[in-house]
């Protein structure tokens, strides 16, 4: 059984409200955008993702980032998972990612994380993201039990959780 329904259809703009921001399902092609926004927040992001997802490598090239948002792009046009990016409203800088996956771990059904680059922590697009995703998420994606990973969960304690039968 798929984690989403046959028939669902997934957001492809969700405006960020007051803000001129928007996510859409990232791409190939955001690389340029991305590699920059991923590596000038690497350190923190490293201390959030890289103990259950080994990400942002130290290392991480370029090549090796456009690779993973082509993963990324078969993974949304699959419905295997989504990977949102935040942009400006012209498209010219990607300031972060909503992450929305098939549960990992026992109790949700679906498992939603999300960052911004260290320019914007705090700020008030930052303050919009933080709350349109839960919004967003009850509205427009058929979850009963979604799990905010860093958020309603520590990284730390979700690493603890059981595994999803699922998974």
């Amino acid at each position: 059984m798929s984690w989403l329904p046959d028939n669902f259809v997934h957001p492809v703009l969700i405006p960020l409200p007051g803000s001129g921001h928007h996510l859409r399902p990232i791409r190939e092609t955001d690389t340029p955008l991305d590699y920059p926004a991923v590596m000038g927040s690497r350190e923190r992001l490293w201390t959030i993702y890289g103990p259950a997802w080994g990400w942002p490598a130290a290392t991480m090239t370029y090549e090796a980032d456009q690779a993973d948002l082509l993963r990324h792009e078969k993974e949304i046009a699959a419905h295997q998972s989504f990977n949102y990016a935040l942009f400006d409203a012209e498209e010219t800088a990607l300031l972060g990612c909503v992450y929305i996956d098939p549960p990992e771990r026992a109790g949700a059904d679906g498992e939603i994380s999300w960052w911004v680059v260290d320019e914007l922590v705090d700020s008030k697009v930052e303050q919009a993201l933080d709350e349109l995703v839960p919004q967003w998420i009850a509205a427009d994606w058929p979850f009963e039990q979604p799990r905010f990973l860093g958020r309603e969960i520590s990284w730390s304690d979700w690493l603890a959780l059981p595994e999803h039968p699922d998974a």
